[in-house]
């Protein structure tokens, strides 16, 4: 079909003019304009049928409440703005967290208790499941790690209290609002298709990201041989790549984050199907032919499926090359710690892969990775390591001086000179924290500060773990939680990436999802035909 209206652009000259132009159209079957106009009417009214048939369907995926369902859309911008903007992620968990209050408050005005037994809870959601409605959020739902979260709070509010410099600490208390984003989590977002919705976008804005550092590097490239030929190294190591974010280091822990989680997707999620799936997902005997509801949905269209595959590839390829051209082995660690483990979730005979290819790039990759791996285990040539090691020296000074309550959290560049050797002079560097978490925790906030967070670490690890196995279908986000837990455990033995907030936002919100995942488990309606969940996370 010809379209009616045509616009033409022509060039006159130094002007340009727009002709519209009536063209003449064949309509096959339509031979008056009565008729067409009535087949347009018809294509827009099932248009707009399909777009409040979209629209309504997603009504079912958020909160019944009113405050609930801002809540939930406020969080779902938080997410979407992670690796873009931490203002702009900050400001919609604020209104996330106020929207939510106003529906805990509402709650409680119609006496509606805020704690209720769990079988009260399931009889309600089962209610509404067989009504067809999304249950509304449980109220005050949390991952079942609240005590060590507690403890760490206490323990670094008691650090200020004690800290030599106290207004300092100020930030550091902000800083334990982020953890909000745990609570928010597990109660706005209520169905399977908004999480797998949520975590597809940050993989979409991971790539975007990674396309934007990607381009950076090659600027920064071609300025730096065309300028500093002699000193290729140096300068692209000086300032390296940073995406959306202001720099190298929040980029880099974002990014290893999002490529743990995405590489499970990738591999574990049963999303990218094989080819040969539709023959296999059908029972022995039956034939295709004879009944396709037996065939998952996700397998019955290899075109799309290879389409799906294609793309979650391309995104993989370009946040994993944007963490290559980041340059930070710390970042390369955690990546490959990650790698490790959801390659032997896969094909556990395929890890011998990973050592492979390791030694190829060292012996045969490009010039900067080779120095930069060279440089990891000369520490007294690279200017990096070496300020690492002399602040981990000052480091213990501090935990031996004050084993109890720390320095105080944010005094460390304040009372650094204090604890070196006398006489010494600083290395020239960033000082402002110890680049490991264990010792920062130590160092800033005492022994007790850090139990209570390693507690937490290792409590958040483990029921990532039993989620896994209490999980019947979507174990990958499970296991896509842990990978990113390993990274950045791994990381956070070279870098202070605990007190990074834009990295830390992005862990806090891929260590809630699979909670999310447990908690919606079995208690959301099905809209599909027989044999299709429509609450899969693939």
């Amino acid at each position: 079909m010809r379209p009616l209206w045509r616009m033409r652009t022509v060039s006159s000259g130094s002007w340009w003019r727009a002709e519209i132009e009536l063209s003449a159209f064949s309509y096959q079957g339509v031979r008056s304009d009565g008729q067409l106009l009535r087949a347009d009417s018809r294509r827009l009214i099932a248009g707009m049928a399909s777009l409040l048939g979209f629209v309504e369907s997603w009504r079912r995926e958020l909160p019944r409440a009113t405050a609930a369902r801002w809540a939930s859309l406020f969080f779902s911008l938080h997410v979407l703005t992670l690796l873009i903007s931490v203002a702009a992620s900050q400001a919609f968990l604020a209104a996330a967290g106020v929207a939510y209050l106003a529906h805990l408050i509402r709650e409680a005005r119609a006496s509606r208790p805020l704690w209720r037994g769990q079988l009260a809870r399931a009889q309600e959601r089962r209610a509404l499941a067989t009504a067809g409605e999304t249950p509304a959020p449980l109220a005050l739902n949390f991952p079942p790690i609240k005590l060590p979260l507690l403890l760490y709070c206490l323990a670094t509010i008691n650090s200020v209290l004690w800290a030599e410099h106290p207004d300092a600490g100020g930030f550091a208390l902000r800083k334990l609002v982020l953890f909000l984003i745990l609570l928010l989590s597990v109660n706005v977002v209520v169905s399977r298709r908004h999480l797998s919705v949520l975590l597809r976008g940050t993989f979409l804005v991971g790539a975007a990201a990674g396309l934007v550092g990607i381009a950076q590097f090659i600027i920064q490239y071609e300025r730096v041989l065309r300028y500093y030929h002699n000193r290729v190294y140096f300068y692209m190591t000086l300032t390296r790549t940073h995406g959306f974010m202001g720099h190298w280091m929040n980029f880099g822990g974002q990014q290893m984050l999002v490529f743990s989680a995405l590489l499970a997707f990738v591999l574990l999620s049963g999303a990218v199907i094989p080819s040969g799936a539709r023959n296999l997902a059908l029972p022995h005997g039956d034939s295709a032919a004879k009944d396709q509801s037996k065939i998952p949905r996700s397998a019955r269209n290899d075109s799309a499926n290879k389409r799906t595959r294609a793309l979650y590839w391309l995104i993989l390829a370009v946040v994993g090359t944007s963490l290559v051209l980041n340059f930070t082995r710390g970042v390369w660690l955690g990546c490959i710690v990650a790698t490790l483990y959801v390659l032997a979730r896969w094909k556990p005979h395929s890890l011998w892969a990973v050592p492979v290819l390791l030694v190829v790039v060292i012996l045969a990759g490009p010039s900067l990775i080779r120095r930069r791996v060279w440089l990891a285990f000369h520490p007294k040539e690279d200017p990096a390591l070496a300020i690492r090691l002399e602040m981990w020296q000052t480091g213990l000074r501090m935990v031996r001086e004050h084993p109890w309550v720390g320095v105080g959290p944010d005094n460390i560049p304040l009372v650094y000179m204090k604890y070196l050797p006398p006489g010494t002079t600083p290395q020239y560097g960033y000082h402002d924290h110890l680049h490991n978490n264990l010792l920062q925790m130590a160092a800033e906030r005492g022994l007790p500060c850090l139990i209570a967070w390693l507690w937490f670490m290792l409590a958040l690890g483990w029921h990532i773990l039993r989620t896994r196995h209490s999980l019947s279908s979507g174990r990958w986000v499970a296991d896509a939680a842990f990978a990113a837990w390993l990274a950045f455990m791994a990381e956070g033995f070279f870098e202070f990436n605990f007190g990074t907030t834009p990295v830390l936002m992005v862990f806090l919100f891929v260590m809630s999802t699979p909670f999310v995942a447990e908690n919606v488990a079995g208690h959301e309606p099905q809209h599909g035909g027989p044999g299709e969940s429509q609450g899969t996370l693939c």
